[in-house]
């Protein structure tokens, strides 16, 4: 696979609904910071496209935001519809599930592509938790607030399922558009029984010296 057969129906599907989520997250986050609407467009900007330039710097990929001219139009517009709309239209799990969907949607594009670029597997599976998390990471970061994947339920583990079941269908030579659903379905499924259940791996415990 070369890297422009990267592009088909199925990841363009996975490429604008991350896209557009992550975007709406960025915005609203200045919305509920009661910021001015050019810092909303930056922040929908920022948060769509950071794990994808991050990503594309990588792997030696034109930064697919400079030749798309799409996609800074759809973070502008997803602005426009966080400006336009209550926050509290937007509060509660809603968010988080949308965010869940970005993200792994990102993690399967992003190995996807990484492979296609001829990045071995493990790295290529690195592609996609960096395409998923580093736009929210961003975000969170300018908005001095903690970021997301401190909170205690799995949220990168989801994207690495994700992408490890992207990269492992694509090595074993399955159909990719299945691959690319499956692992998609998957790692939502699992993001979401995070969020509903509260479900998180072990924290790190270091046992007092009167313990030993």
């Amino acid at each position: 696979m070369t890297g422009t057969e990267v592009l088909t129906p199925v990841l363009d599907v996975l490429d604008i609904l991350g896209l557009a989520i992550f975007a709406l997250t960025g915005a609203l986050l200045a919305a509920k910071l009661r910021q001015t609407f050019v810092t909303m467009a930056f922040f929908a900007l920022v948060t769509g496209v950071g794990g994808g330039t991050v990503r594309d710097l990588l792997i030696g990929a034109p930064v697919f935001w400079m030749t798309d001219p799409w996609v800074a139009p759809i973070c502008l517009g997803t602005a426009l519809i966080a400006w336009f709309t209550p926050v509290r239209w937007w509060e509660g799990k809603l968010l988080d599930y949308a965010d869940g969907a970005g993200l792994t949607a990102y993690a399967v594009l992003g190995s996807a592509k990484a492979m296609s670029y001829g990045i071995p597997p493990v790295p290529a599976a690195l592609m996609g938790i960096i395409t998923g998390c580093v736009g929210g990471i961003t975000r969170d970061v300018v908005a001095g607030r903690p970021s997301i994947i401190m909170r205690p339920e799995l949220y990168v583990t989801a994207a690495a399922a994700t992408a490890a079941l992207t990269v492992g269908g694509m090595a074993l030579g399955l159909a990719n558009p299945m691959v690319w659903g499956g692992a998609w379905i998957v790692g939502f499924a699992l993001r979401s029984a995070a969020i509903r259940w509260q479900i998180a791996l072990p924290s790190y415990h270091e046992e007092s010296s009167a313990d030993r």
